[in-house]
């Protein structure tokens, strides 16, 4: 058998690597997620009521984030095949493209119903490219990594909030200017943008090599195995539990960054004043989703997971009535406590979890899958959110359907094993049951 050899600088490279090419994917991502709160139901949907308009905007956010799951199997695929790099390379191609078309669309007013159609193409592109991202990344730095796999790993995790700041930064300065200049063409500048942030991700995304694990496990495989895709179905198990255990994060992850600007605006705030919270906050989510991935490595997933789950579960019910108080003061801090400190112990030890419960043969696929199903909460959420609040339902329906999603995680994470401590080159398949002595620590 052919064991992985470790490099401890092409450790630090993949971390960077995988660091910049997720902040740049979630700067795109995520940039169209504001806009789409701001700015897209003005430009693209003129011609429906405001609130109707608000969510035509958030159905087109929310099909990226349907395709997610398809660029998660294909890229997964290809990327349990032939490698994790050439895919990762790709993806952030496309991602740089099809942000940078976006800045360029002809509005509802020029091409009429063609300009809502062409945004969501390139929206359905952004979600199939950032679906082959987030895996590739976080094998990427899982793989390179002998020891303190949580914290290696988080740095994938912590590029989405990086991408938040960044997007929310340049949007706000755009949104700054006088008149009608956000919404003729200063909204446009931050998409532009991605065509420079582009060429610095790929520069150092090409100086990183194949991860030892997988070159030590396609070194040793005489045979090609069965389609990784068919491999994660057969045993669906893990997979189910992935979802289970993801789904409420990224519920609570939209309504935290995305519903809760629409929301905010709506309820009398300055729309400068709710993207600088979300900015302190996304600031904070990067400390934490890094310092609570380390305490994983030390305390085991399980424990940070559940405890983030119960309390971002409970600091919802709390987020609306703060917000309703009309205290940019209680505003923030919602956000920050929110996003910066419950949801990133929920969310941040999420990147060495899922690379530990898949096989190498089938882990870029089945982590990929399982992430991006359950990425779709964050996309559906704001649309759910908005209509419930269109059709007259109070923010009591919204907190509650948090705090249930909040207790299927729970069940979900207690239905797993202790992971931390175990090598990325077993089968998880064959691995102890729940409640079962885990294997000695890593050094």
């Amino acid at each position: 058998m052919t064991h992985p050899r470790f490099s401890p600088t092409q450790r630090r490279r993949a971390v960077l690597s995988s660091y910049l090419g997720s902040l740049i994917e979630y700067y795109d991502f995520l940039l169209y997620a504001t806009a789409s709160a701001v700015v897209f139901n003005r430009v693209f949907f003129s011609d429906l009521d405001p609130l109707v308009g608000t969510v035509a905007a958030f159905g087109t956010l929310a099909t990226g984030y349907l395709a997610r799951p398809l660029g998660g199997i294909v890229f997964g695929h290809f990327g349990d095949r032939v490698g994790r790099k050439k895919m990762l390379v790709i993806s952030m191609v496309l991602m740089g493209v099809a942000s940078t078309l976006i800045g360029v669309l002809p509005t509802y007013a020029q091409v009429g119903a063609l300009a809502p159609v062409l945004l969501i193409v390139l929206r359905v592109v952004q979600g199939v490219a950032v679906g082959g991202e987030w895996g590739g990344a976080v094998l990427m730095s899982a793989e390179h990594a002998s020891s303190r796999r949580g914290l290696w790993a988080s740095f994938t995790n912590a590029g989405a909030p990086s991408g938040m700041v960044l997007s929310t930064l340049v949007l706000a300065l755009s949104a700054g200017l006088t008149g009608d200049a956000f919404l003729t063409w200063g909204w446009r500048i931050p998409f532009l943008l991605s065509v420079v942030l582009l060429g610095i991700g790929l520069f150092v995304r090409l100086s990183v090599t194949e991860t030892p694990v997988f070159a030590a496990a396609a070194a040793s495989s005489a045979t090609p195995a069965r389609a990784p895709l068919f491999e994660v179905l057969s045993r669906p198990r893990n997979l189910l539990l992935a979802v289970g255990v993801g789904f409420g994060a990224f519920v609570a992850q939209g309504t935290l960054t995305t519903f809760l600007i629409s929301y905010a605006v709506g309820a009398g705030f300055e729309r400068q004043t709710v993207l600088n919270a979300l900015t302190a906050s996304s600031v904070v989510a990067i400390l934490g989703i890094i310092g609570f991935s380390a305490l994983s490595d030390r305390v085991g997933r399980r424990p940070v997971v559940l405890g983030g789950a119960v309390a971002t579960g409970l600091w919802c019910i709390a987020i609306f009535p703060m917000i309703d108080t009309g205290s940019a003061v209680l505003l923030t801090l919602a956000v920050v406590v929110g996003q910066g400190v419950t949801h990133a112990a929920w969310f941040g030890p999420s990147a060495a979890l899922y690379s530990e419960m898949f096989s190498t043969g089938s882990r870029y696929t089945g982590a990929s899958l399982g992430y991006q199903i359950s990425g779709m909460g964050a996309g559906l959420s704001p649309v759910l959110f908005a209509s419930l609040q269109a059709a007259g339902f109070g923010t009591g329906v919204l907190s509650a359907v948090i705090v249930v999603l909040a207790l299927v995680s729970v069940a979900s994470v207690l239905a797993l094993r202790e992971t931390a401590r175990d090598g990325l080159t077993g089968d998880p398949a064959t691995a102890p049951a729940p409640g079962a002595p885990a294997s000695a620590p890593r050094p």
